[in-house]
């Protein structure tokens, strides 16, 4: 099952004016194989999983989500992070504001965070 992290960003006025609106450049990870267009950003599930009830079928999905922004600048990379926070935390909890690194090949920056995230079915 996949947490509704897309299309409650790619609703957002202010992460469409940061990483497009066609595409909006928020990718699963390892979901995209095109020319890289800076700044976007990939997520992927990293834990989660339904209650377990005895009673009955769950009545909810949990899920954790890591997110990684990446940038050629380093205030890009905080401005698409804060634009996609404002769009998540409404929805969702954002549990760890991970590592911010700058890759000494490529030069770009990273940001990444984590969410845990309660969808009703």
């Amino acid at each position: 099952m996949i947490a509704p992290i897309f299309e409650l960003c790619a609703v957002s006025p202010a992460v469409r004016a940061l990483i497009g609106d066609s595409p909006v450049r928020l990718y699963p990870f390892g979901q995209y194989d095109g020319d890289i267009k800076y700044p976007y950003a990939v997520w992927q599930n990293i834990g989660g999983g339904p209650p377990q009830y005895l009673d009955g079928v769950p009545d909810h999905d949990s899920y954790s989500l890591q997110v990684d922004v990446y940038a050629k600048t380093a205030g890009e990379v905080i401005a698409v992070t804060k634009a996609l926070r404002d769009a998540i935390e409404p929805h969702a909890y954002i549990t760890r504001w991970g590592g911010q690194m700058r890759d000494s090949e490529t030069r770009t920056y990273r940001y990444s965070f984590d969410v845990d995230w309660i969808v009703n079915r």
